[in-house]
């Protein structure tokens, strides 16, 4: 059994279906479990982290799972991490972005001094679904200075096509549903 196949299967048996949620319609992908489980969420974090190792300057992390997974891949890889927040969140100056959701639109912000010029930077998340709020945060993070190295997410919700809104980018995912 080959690493990747062992990922898919760990994720797997950690992603509980939440129907009508946020709004009716809506299967949400969560992946709760995956957190209260020590091993599980090590392995997870050693997977992403063993592909970035020396290639990445910080971790970037979406609010708001994103921020739970990706604090700790920094955490792994002994480099910084940078939030991603909702407009209204970050104290001190920042840049924005408005995007499309599966179910409506939002807004995203980070810290205008988040990055030096040229960092190179991970992008991390829970579930890849439209790919609009991935996309907006590449496009964010690369305006306030930094280079996106990659995108990475534990779910990826495949018949939604996000993956096509990141068409220039590397992106890995550990489980396509």
């Amino acid at each position: 059994m080959t690493d990747t196949v062992r990922m898919e299967e760990l994720v797997g048996r950690h992603v509980r279906d939440i129907p009508d949620f946020p709004e009716p319609g809506v299967v949400f992908k969560d992946f709760t479990p995956l957190l209260s489980d020590g091993p599980a969420l090590g392995a997870v974090v050693r997977d992403v982290a063993s592909r970035h190792r020396g290639s990445v300057d910080v971790v970037v992390g979406i609010e708001a799972r994103g921020f739970i997974l990706g604090a700790a891949v920094a955490y792994e890889l002994g480099i910084g991490f940078v939030p991603v927040r909702k407009a209204g969140k970050l104290p001190g100056a920042t840049l924005s972005t408005d995007y499309a959701l599966e179910y409506g639109t939002a807004s995203i912000e980070v810290h205008a001094d988040a990055f030096t010029p040229g960092t190179r930077a991970l992008v991390v998340d829970d579930v890849l679904a439209t790919g609009g709020t991935a996309a907006a945060t590449c496009e964010l993070v690369e305006r306030a200075g930094a280079q996106v190295v990659a995108f990475e997410a534990v779910i990826e919700i495949g018949f939604l096509r996000g993956r096509d809104q990141l068409t220039d980018r590397r992106v890995h995912t550990m489980l396509e549903i």
